[in-house]
């Protein structure tokens, strides 16, 4: 065999990418890698409390994390459209205990939950506390007004389709890691306890009632 017909084979094509295709293929890169990291733990039926380094929570044996008073940092800008239209941001709430809870309609672990949210944010409405959702990953605000109908929820989301508001939780506090996902922020507006699974009535009010007991 001669030298020439051992050599590799070569396209005629050549593959031509431009700086510009590089710097588009380095973004959706990126981009899909933080939607990754948000939704690796999706719609589960628990998680972890994660965050390395010098967090300030602990987790207790039922799966709720919590922060003393002292340690406890500010919620990021949780403001946009909710899932009617209209604007809200959660800011506003400061003076009272608000309770976040992050869904999708199209998750089975939020279906199961949701009689319970609808249930304490009524027993709760006159007590200092505001209910807010955060619906994500719903592709159309129509699949997730239905839920919201259907389960009797009648306090707002939020509506962050592609998770944009929860990637601004800073690492190593109680961020939302997965869905459901539901955090309490006291009246200062900072993150008291975070829970990584559904909740059911009784596991809700015992995130919720120390939080509300503080003075």
């Amino acid at each position: 065999m001669s030298a020439a017909s051992r050599a590799p084979l070569r396209s005629n094509r050549t593959n031509r990418t431009t700086p510009s295709t590089r710097v588009r293929r380095r973004a959706a890169l990126t981009a899909g890698a933080a939607a990754t990291a948000l939704l690796v733990t999706a719609c589960g039926s628990g998680g972890t409390s994660g965050g390395g380094g010098n967090t300030n929570f602990v987790t207790g044996t039922d799966g709720i994390a919590t922060v003393a008073e002292g340690e406890r940092t500010p919620a990021p800008d949780l403001s946009g459209k909710t899932i009617a239209g209209k604007t809200l941001d959660v800011a506003d709430y400061k003076g009272k205990v608000v309770v976040l809870n992050v869904w999708g309609s199209w998750c089975n672990p939020c279906r199961a939950e949701a009689k319970y949210f609808a249930k304490v944010s009524k027993e709760y409405a006159g007590k200092g506390v505001q209910f807010v959702g955060i619906n994500t990953r719903d592709t159309s605000t129509g699949a997730a007004l239905a839920f919201e109908k259907d389960w009797g929820i009648t306090y707002p989301s939020l509506y962050d389709p592609t998770g944009k508001l929860l990637l601004r939780f800073d690492k190593g506090t109680l961020n939302p890691q997965a869905i459901p996902s539901t955090l309490i922020l006291d009246r200062d507006g900072k993150i008291a306890a975070r829970s990584l699974s559904a909740l059911s009535e009784e596991r809700l009010v015992k995130m919720l009632k120390p939080v509300v007991a503080e003075k």
